[in-house]
């Protein structure tokens, strides 16, 4: 019991952990006066039924006594009633969707910032993807957990919240009511009379707290199975989208069989967790229908002897039954609520193991000091005691010290394997298996193997990721020329899918167009190349020479053609080092 308790208590923690930041941050008063407001109109909702369960009696008690006056008047007294409960009903509704709006946009605006600073993103995924056992342990599909958990908190936090205050006030204001009505139950017992005070109040606690406890027992393994269903979910949305942006290779290839199979496969694995989830929701329904079904006439049953002795008239009666009802739907909210508890216990726990990856990937960060050098200080790439693994913790490079300055054209060479693309990753800060001091020319550019181009207009792919405003449609144009893309001139303006629309060469040319655009002094092009013929790969480096000379840099490359080296003055070779000597490789400087 200690331990549920304790258990309890942490996740109780954990939602505050949550929930806190959104009430103390900068939009607190809105936040607060809001979440006021709803409060002062669930209270309005209570109170209204009070004033209903008063109107019961009066009303019930005219039908009996054929009073047609009162039963007029009674009449004309619901209309109003009725009309404030509906306008209270709909600004409740109206002002807790804008809370769940407001708190949702704010949360994803933090949780999109925290995902994105301090490369948390890419180090996630490199972990999940590179490490097995941290696979397990980092939370899946971020981009599902921001885009629908935090919908689903904010959404079931509040519904919780307010249906849990509405049943405490409900309790709290007619309990007195139904304690009052429901006069006592006496009965002997070895010729002893007893009476018990309050007799349909100590029912219906008996009753709500034994039905309380079975839906617990029943319901319970909703919480895993909601979780699961949230992660298969998105795996099979995820796999659907990269068979979209994977499209061409996948025709090209004939895969569409094996798409198809794995596709089916993460489908059954949502329709089998799915299956289960409806199993155990249909065994609670059994029995929140008999609980429900058996609340309408308990009431009655207990209470109908005194109304045939004459003791309480039909008014009476049915203000007994509203105010039991009252009392025991508040009772009953744990029992009437736990699907969705158990969802909002599964999406909580997400939610919290994402903000917890989330704070350690920020925290995490490679020990490669990067310090960039102001172009008015020299332009100069120093890297000193330069040390790069594997994630498996494989060493590539011990205490390695690197130097380049303007004027120079560096190429990177060594065997398929032995961390080229990683070195310049390390260079350029995001690698977090490294460490040592890179001293990096502030006007560097990095041109990846695999370019991203964002869908939308075709300025917006080009100048990304500035704002295309920045340039002028001369400047965009020319920068396409140099690229030797003058037929996308005319498409600007065009929106498209251009990692998908243009050949594995047009988008090298569309990646060092953007270079062309924003002449950077530093250029590091990793495999820039690799898909353009042998005479438009000349074309296109002679000029990126021409760009770096005039702007007082240099370039830095990746590339296995013999003919990219000509435009080179220098090499560093990765050389493999015999077993035993620490690091795989070790870097050569050489003139060519």
């Amino acid at each position: 019991m200690f331990q549920k308790l304790r258990a309890f208590s942490f996740f109780i923690h954990r939602v505050w952990a949550l929930a806190k930041p959104y009430f103390s941050s900068e939009e607190k008063w809105k936040a607060r006066g809001l979440l006021l407001a709803i409060v002062a109109l669930n209270l309005g909702l209570v109170y209204m039924a009070v004033l209903f369960n008063d109107w019961n009696k009066l009303f019930y008690d005219a039908l009996q006594e054929k009073n047609a006056a009162v039963f007029w008047t009674q009449l004309g007294r619901f209309s109003y009633l009725a009309f404030a409960f509906i306008v209270i009903a709909v600004y409740r509704f109206y002002l807790t969707q804008l809370l769940e709006m407001r708190w949702r946009a704010w949360m994803t605006a933090q949780y999109l910032q925290r995902w994105l600073t301090g490369y948390a993103f890419y180090r996630m995924e490199l972990a999940r993807f590179t490490s097995p056992d941290a696979s397990a342990l980092l939370p899946d599909n971020p981009d599902q957990r921001i885009a629908e958990d935090i919908n689903q908190f904010t959404a079931l936090s509040i519904s919780l919240s307010m249906g849990l205050l509405n049943s405490v006030v409900t309790l709290a204001s007619f309990v007195g009511i139904l304690w009052g009505l429901s006069g006592g139950f006496a009965f002997s017992v070895g010729g002893s009379e007893f009476n018990i005070p309050g007799f349909m109040v100590w029912m219906a606690l008996l009753y709500c707290a034994l039905g309380s406890a079975i839906s617990h027992w029943i319901g319970r393994p909703q919480i895993a199975l909601n979780f699961v269903q949230q992660r298969v979910e998105a795996d099979f949305r995820h796999h659907m989208i990269r068979v979209r942006e994977y499209s061409e290779s996948i025709a090209l290839d004939k895969g569409e069989t094996v798409e198809e199979q794995q596709l089916g496969n993460r489908f059954e694995r949502v329709l089998a967790n799915y299956l289960q989830l409806i199993k155990a929701q249909k065994n609670l329904v059994w029995f929140t229908s008999f609980f429900g079904q058996a609340a309408v006439v308990f009431p009655f049953v207990v209470a109908a002897p005194r109304f045939f002795s004459g003791a309480i008239q039909l008014g009476e009666l049915m203000q007994i039954s509203s105010a039991f009802g009252q009392v025991q739907g508040a009772l009953s909210w744990f029992v009437d609520n736990y699907s969705s508890l158990a969802s909002w216990r599964a999406t909580t726990d997400r939610l919290t193991s994402f903000d917890s990856a989330l704070e350690g990937k920020n925290s995490q960060s490679a020990e490669v000091q990067i310090a960039p050098l102001d172009s008015a200080l020299g332009s100069t790439l120093d890297a000193d005691h330069l040390s790069v693994s594997l994630p498996n913790g494989i060493a590539l490079l011990a205490h390695a010290a690197l130097h380049a300055q303007s004027g120079d054209r560096v190429l990177l060479q060594g065997p398929s394997g032995a961390g080229k693309s990683t070195l310049f990753r390390t260079l350029a800060g995001i690698w977090p298996f490294s460490s040592g001091v890179v001293h990096l020319p502030s006007d560097a550019m990095f041109i990846p193997q695999r370019p991203y181009f964002p869908n939308g207009a075709l300025r917006d792919a080009l100048a990304y990721p500035e704002r295309p405003e920045r340039y002028t449609d001369t400047q965009l144009t020319q920068a396409l020329e140099h690229a030797m893309l003058p037929a996308l001139a005319k498409d600007l303006d065009r929106s498209d899918a251009w990692g998908q629309k243009l050949s594995g060469g047009e988008q090298q040319r569309l990646a060092l167009a953007r270079v062309f655009l924003k002449q950077p002094q530093w250029v590091f092009a990793d495999e820039a190349t690799s898909a353009l013929d042998t005479a438009t790969e000349a074309t296109l480096y002679q000029r990126l020479v021409e760009m770096v000379a005039t702007r007082g840099g240099a370039l830095v490359s990746i590339a296995h053609r013999p003919g990219v080296a000509n435009f080179h003055t220098q090499a560093w070779v990765l050389t493999e080092q015999a077993a035993g000597g620490g690091a795989r490789f070790t870097v050569e400087e050489k003139r060519l």
